[in-house]
């Protein structure tokens, strides 16, 4: 009788990986050569109106204006200890500037109440306007460049008139703000990646016990990293928070499977099995748990993807696409690299330097109720002040936050000039007349500091035909006429929206048809209103996302429902410290990293259940409940000690708001996630043990009855062959 061995898919799989090692690594190493290649070619985008559908009215009407004017660059600044002669001077040799298209100011000759020349740009400043641009020796002008905002020929343009100014200047405005993102993102990402990767290191060297296994990790890590970002290439351009925060957050939450196969791979090697017997159970054992944990986190970003403002598309596909990158590089290459190094971990073993407590489990266990009790009462207002936090919107609470020197310039130009907020309406140009009583009609509203359109500031008797075709087709193309609208406002605020809303009724008055109102405020306003509505069914979606995948994993309705509650009360705890705090939240940190806490954390509770699976098979619930907790509880806090101080390093070193924002909300996260996890799941668990015990008895016996038929298929199998080779030698 001839014996035959199944081999199972899975083994198969693992035995590659083991006995193909020095291809694996080749692989890979192709793979980071050809990422880091790629690289410098994913462009950074920070212009937040990209991310707006193409259907809102605001988006209409810039892609309609880029069409018939273009959408160059802007800039407010503000020249301190200057006379009006230093003052004009100064403007005509930013005007001489490579990529500056026109300054406006006030321009004068002796007698500053009279304008010298009418086919200039200083004619179209009134001269009872003269204190707007210039006052207590400071004068401020608007520039407009010919690039966008964003583009290297404003930048270097705006680098000529740093020096030209010198320390006299204050700078403000998109361009400025987009440059001083780029250069700061720049800056500090570096910084914030060397912090990270430090405190990493020192997590891992008192919680592993070899001082090899740190470097290990973050070898590792840092390959799935490199991949990651240069596979972007693939996105042709990124968002700036995207690429700010991505490579932390994979790090830091990808970290965990690595973790869990090393723990797995030592376990068996210390019960005296070879290193590459070891690996393989290993990887057997620790492969369900990884792939079930990646997947819900990939689940969980994936739902931002839905998100109609899609800087939560950007984010989304590049943190999955890293996780999954993460798990195949864990999966793949680890083993591979644990083998080869294995002489030298084992040279450079030691005894873990940090111990939990011997009482931990038992103490936690004690106060499972009175926990649970306070988690759930305090739950109730923690999810109602979530919603009534005080939020920001636009760019200019990611660009000119405070404490950069965007803010301190914006403010000091404020306090003298006060606010200038530029809106322009996009009207049919039909009508000369029409336009003209527009433009009187919005010049006559009491928080509008000047209106500029060609038929508001053409001298009576000038007809437009005789002025340079460089002044018109700023304000007049074949189609449409542009009229430019200064306010006395931030851009955003309750007031900045209120007279945006006002504006565009009294230019509908005029034009109810194929007229738009184009600027920061209206930005602003569409970004609110989208975002708003993403939140409610981004939320509800990544937690079924995470729901559905853990049912799969566990077989069971119950269980994926325990094993999130805690999860959901620490988002809940985690957005209402802001409101009770008084804090302003930008929204898009928030709607993100809801999605993200949630993601990234729900790992630690799967992790439990299994540990809590495993151990009450064989023993009782108490006792399995303590158990639980002395496996669970380390590698929990591995994990969450190295998120939590991922997002702290970029709240701490970030001077974007945004991403210091999130980094805030992240790193108190995690914290609270582990606290949530580790003290109120085994009281769920400890409470629900009878339904999930009998689920545990049925999986038992289900798995029982499909061995017991694939041994009778074997044994048929083995039967006929035998059959067939005596058949055959007949």
């Amino acid at each position: 009788m001839k014996n035959r061995v199944k081999i199972e898919p899975s083994d198969l799989v693992i035995n590659f990986i083991v006995n193909k090692s020095k291809y694996i690594e080749i692989f890979f190493a192709i793979l980071v050569a050809i990422s880091m290649f790629l690289y410098p070619f994913v462009k950074v985008n920070y212009d937040l109106t990209k991310y707006l559908p193409d259907t809102v009215a605001s988006k209409v009407g810039l892609n309609l204006m880029k069409k018939e004017f273009g959408y160059p660059g802007t800039a407010r600044i503000m020249i301190k200890n200057v006379s009006l002669y230093q003052a004009k001077l100064y403007k005509e040799e930013i005007e001489a500037v490579d990529g500056v298209d026109t300054v406006f100011w006030a321009d004068t000759t002796e007698d500053i109440k009279k304008y010298t020349d009418v086919y200039t740009s200083d004619t179209f400043i009134k001269a009872e306007n003269i204190q707007d641009y210039y006052k207590d020796n400071c004068a401020v002008m608007d520039i407009s460049f010919i690039a966008g905002d964003s583009d290297t020929r404003t930048s270097k343009a705006l680098d000529k008139i740093y020096e030209i100014v010198g320390d006299k200047g204050s700078f403000t405005g998109p361009a400025v703000q987009n440059k001083s993102l780029s250069e700061s993102l720049n800056k500090e990402m570096k910084s914030a990646t060397v912090i990270v990767v430090i405190v990493v290191a020192v997590v891992l060297l008192l919680t592993t016990t070899a001082w090899l296994e740190p470097l290990l990790f973050l070898l590792v890590m840092g390959i799935a990293i490199v991949i990651n970002m240069g596979t972007n290439v693939f996105l042709g351009e990124i968002s700036f928070m995207t690429a700010s925060v991505a490579p932390v957050l994979q790090m830091a939450v990808a970290m965990d499977y690595s973790i869990f196969l090393m723990h797995a791979f030592t376990r068996e090697k210390d019960e005296g099995k070879e290193p590459k017997e070891a690996i393989r159970i290993a990887i057997r054992q620790s492969a369900s748990s990884v792939i079930a944990c990646g997947m819900a986190t990939i689940i969980g970003f994936l739902a931002l993807t839905i998100m109609k403002f899609s800087i939560g598309y950007d984010l989304g596909i590049v943190l999955a696409k890293g996780i999954f990158i993460s798990l195949l590089t864990v999966l793949f290459l680890m083993p591979c690299m644990i083998i080869r190094s294995q002489n030298m971990i084992q040279k450079t073993a030691h005894r873990k330097l940090i111990k939990l407590p011997k009482n931990l489990a038992k103490n936690i266990f004690k106060v499972k109720y009175v926990a649970l009790g306070l988690a759930i009462f305090l739950a109730v207002p923690c999810f109602i002040a979530k919603d009534m936090n005080s939020f920001l919107f636009g760019n200019s609470a990611v660009g000119a936050g405070e404490g950069t020197q965007v803010y301190k310039d914006e403010q000091e130009i404020d306090r003298i000039f006060g606010r200038s907020n530029m809106l322009m309406a996009l009207v049919p140009n039909d009508s000369n007349i029409k336009e003209k009583q527009l433009s009187d009609e919005l010049g006559k509203l009491s928080y509008v500091k000047k209106v500029t359109s060609l038929e508001n500031t053409l001298p009576e008797g000038i007809p437009e035909s005789i002025i340079p075709n460089q002044i018109t087709t700023q304000f007049h193309s074949g189609k449409y006429a542009r009229i430019l609208v200064y306010i006395r406002t931030r851009e955003e605020s309750a007031s900045a929206f209120r007279y945006s809303d006002e504006i565009k009724g009294v230019v509908q008055k005029y034009y109810p048809q194929h007229s738009f109102l184009i600027g920061a405020t209206p930005f602003t306003q569409d970004i609110k209103t989208i975002i708003t509505r993403d939140y409610t069914f981004v939320d509800k979606l990544s937690l079924l996302g995470v729901v559905v995948v853990a049912m799969l994993a566990f077989r069971s309705l119950l269980l994926p429902v325990l094993l999130v509650v805690p999860i959901e009360i620490a988002i809940f705890f985690n957005m209402a410290i802001p409101y009770f705090m008084g804090e302003n939240m930008i929204f898009m940190g928030y709607i993100i990293v809801s999605c993200i806490q949630l993601a990234a954390t729900v790992d630690y509770a799967i992790l439990m259940t299994n540990y809590y699976l495993e151990y009450r098979m064989r023993l009782d619930k108490r006792q399995a409940i303590l158990e639980m907790i002395w496996a669970a509880v380390p590698p929990i806090m591995n994990s969450g000690i190295i998120l939590s101080f991922a997002g702290y390093t970029l709240y701490f070193t970030s001077s974007i708001a945004a991403i210091g924002a999130m980094g805030h909300l992240i790193g108190r996260g995690a914290l609270l996630s582990i606290a949530m996890v580790v003290v109120l799941l085994p009281a769920l668990l400890y409470i629900f043990d009878s339904q999930i015990y009998r689920h545990i008895s049925r999986r038992k016996q289900l798995k029982d009855k499909i061995k017991k038929k694939l041994a009778h298929k074997l044994q048929l199998a083995g039967m006929l062959s035998e059959a067939e080779g005596e058949s055959s030698e007949f």
